[in-house]
């Protein structure tokens, strides 16, 4: 119980020491399921939002990135604008195949 104790006192923590920073990896987080149901089921939805929630996170994280630079600000901002092209290949993709 201890164990889950700390875990939720992080969580609660993290949220409200950085909001959006919270809110960019919840949207990655579902970025991820969705994008993991998408692998196993066929279904375009899934993949719609998963791809939708990465397009948001990363556009997110560069406005974040661009008001108040953190001290790794070169990393986090080319690692959003890959994962900004990628999403963006995958919605191209996505409209071509239909």
């Amino acid at each position: 119980m201890r164990f889950w104790s700390f875990w939720f006192n992080s969580f609660v923590l993290s949220s409200q020491y950085n909001p959006p920073r919270f809110v960019e990896l919840l949207m990655l987080l579902l970025a991820i399921a969705m994008l993991a149901i998408a692998s196993i089921l066929p279904d375009i939805p899934y993949l719609i939002l998963g791809l939708s929630l990465v397009v948001g996170a990363s556009i997110s994280i560069l406005v974040r990135e661009a008001i108040a630079p953190s001290p790794q600000a070169r990393i986090t901002q080319l690692t959003a604008s890959l994962l900004l092209i990628i999403s963006l290949y995958g919605f191209a993709d996505l409209m071509y195949s239909i």
